[in-house]
């Protein structure tokens, strides 16, 4: 299957492949990673959220988000395309990415080096998204930037909700409301790392 991953150790038919978890604050991107990772051991976690607070410790944020810097655009696509070149394994990407010049931006910079890309879109209701959301703590040893943060992520449900229709034709959309296990059985039968190839 194309962008399968096969051969454990030994390198013979290794892809290039990027399989970016996509969807709104509270989606459960990270808990399908989570799930991923002893299902899929050779792959590697590349978390972009990573990439933009090193910036925050050197540079200005003037809209208070990161993905509105370039350099920040710039980096996450080279580091993705550095780690598949570096190390000849899958690479999971946890991280919301809606705005339409962002995704495209990254996701042609990442299909310009050869490498075969996986988007997926977990789907879950504005219900779901608050309550989970509502139920997270951020920063635990202070309640008030616990609050900012939970209200700068409900602030972006609507968007992330209406980008739905503005992502790539390729991306596939998943039901977030599923067992991180059932997703997670439905994202390696799509890439082709699902049990028995």
């Amino acid at each position: 299957m194309p962008g399968a991953t096969r051969g454990h150790g030994d390198g013979a038919g290794r892809i290039a492949l990027i399989v970016w978890v996509n969807g709104a604050f509270g989606s459960g991107k990270s808990t399908l990673v989570d799930e991923l990772r002893p299902r899929w051991p050779e792959a590697l976690v590349y978390d972009p959220e990573m990439v933009g607070y090193v910036l925050r410790e050197i540079v200005e944020v003037p809209t208070g988000d990161f993905q509105d810097l370039r350099l920040w655009r710039r980096q996450v696509a080279d580091l993705a395309v550095g780690l598949v070149e570096e190390y000849h394994r899958p690479v999971l990407v946890p991280m919301t990415l809606v705005n339409p010049g962002y995704v495209g931006e990254i996701f042609n910079a990442l299909k310009e080096a050869g490498i075969t890309l996986h988007h997926f879109f977990l789907k879950v209701s504005r219900e779901a998204l608050e309550k989970r959301i509502d139920g997270r703590n951020f920063t635990p040893d202070d309640p008030e930037q616990d609050e900012r943060v939970r209200r700068w992520c409900r602030d972006r449900i609507e968007p992330c909700m209406a980008a739905a229709d503005t992502l790539p034709s390729d991306t596939v959309f998943l039901d977030g409301e599923l067992s991180p296990q059932e997703l997670a059985g439905q994202v390696l039968n799509r890439v082709g790392a699902g049990p028995g190839r």
